[in-house]
């Protein structure tokens, strides 16, 4: 069977760093799994994706490599990245029409090389007609808003790879800024903290869950403790310590420090009238970094803008997304524009 076969008609992709989630027409999200993929290295043959390939991070022998095709927002790797693609698809999917069209959000500040690599991706995975649009509209409508107003609104889309920060009107990014610091650096930030601090090694996993667990962005009135099992750097032994919400602070602050001086950027360039709206309805935080304890807080003290974390803030990329892929004449003015088309 043909896998052009197996894709349903028209679909939705957020194409995360860290995430991938699929919108399928006239159904919403079907599938929401890690984008990593567990490989053959001898042949290049895809062994596990999403789940199933994060589970078996570190727990594999040298034959099997084990990556993210994905970084900061675009595609690294060619090859495995139009793998992955196929089988989200595949899992995604029980129609057994060809797909016609398919909508994939990407960081706003990507360049044309980097949208032909993500189009040419999909219609190798089977797509007849590819559509891009930014993240950070896409988080606009999937949160909303309506972008055919003539009003300003200001969203910040923290994914893994960027964060994307940008003003919106008459279904137009007025002013944006793209930085390639998110959720995966302050993951790393955790792990050479405890490396440099302590001389403990962490995994990647490890440093998410504690991330997730007990990162913020301002000073708890008390703070989280939390157990951390890993390896002394020293001795080579396995061994666990206890950390604290201070601790793993200290570690991403520059991160932070990053996302925050970007909005304040950004609020600069903005034009006097719509810097009026943004005044009135203030600022609109959405992907995983949203859920950062106080990070809404942080950005308002550091703005005195109201701060509002939408409701599913995961999610409301691939939401957005969705909504465009399902009306696709109605938000066509929102789709990036292309030297291709």
């Amino acid at each position: 069977m043909s896998f052009f076969k197996l894709l349903s008609n028209d679909i939705a992709i957020d194409l995360g760093t860290a995430n991938t989630l699929i919108w399928i027409k006239g159904k919403g999200i079907a599938l929401n799994e890690p984008s990593i993929v567990a490989f053959d290295v001898s042949n290049k043959h895809i062994i596990a994706v999403g789940h199933e390939a994060q589970a078996m991070v570190g727990r594999t022998h040298r034959d099997i490599n084990i990556i993210r095709p994905l970084r900061d927002g675009v595609i690294a790797n060619f090859e495995i990245a139009e793998g992955m693609m196929r089988a989200f698809i595949r899992k995604a999917t029980t129609s057994w029409q060809a797909a016609r069209r398919i909508v994939v959000c990407v960081p706003s500040g990507i360049t044309e090389v980097e949208k032909r690599a993500v189009r040419d991706s999909c219609e190798h995975a089977g797509a007849k007609e590819v559509y891009l649009i930014a993240e950070p509209m896409a988080s606009a409508i999937g949160v909303g808003l309506n972008v055919n107003e003539s009003v300003g609104n200001v969203i910040v889309d923290i994914g893994g790879g960027t964060t994307e920060i940008a003003v919106i009107t008459y279904s137009r990014i007025v002013q944006d800024v793209s930085i390639r610091v998110a959720g995966d650096e302050m993951t790393e930030s955790i792990v050479k903290y405890f490396k440099d601090k302590h001389n403990f090694l962490i995994g990647e996993r490890t440093a998410e869950r504690i991330k997730h667990t007990v990162g913020s962005a301002v000073q708890l009135e008390e703070e989280i403790e939390v157990e951390v099992k890993g390896r002394d750097n020293i001795t080579g032994i396995p061994k666990r310590i206890q950390t604290n919400s201070a601790e793993v602070r200290e570690a991403i602050k520059d991160t932070i420090e990053n996302i925050v001086d970007a909005v304040i950027k950004l609020l600069d360039k903005t034009p006097p009238e719509l810097a009026a709206d943004i005044l009135d309805r203030g600022i609109i935080l959405t992907g995983g970094g949203a859920n950062l304890i106080g990070l809404d807080e942080l950005i308002r003290r550091k703005t005195r803008l109201p701060v509002v974390i939408a409701e599913e803030p995961l999610t409301a990329v691939v939401r957005g997304t969705g909504i465009v892929v399902e009306n696709l004449n109605e938000y066509s003015a929102v789709l990036m524009k292309s030297n291709r088309y």
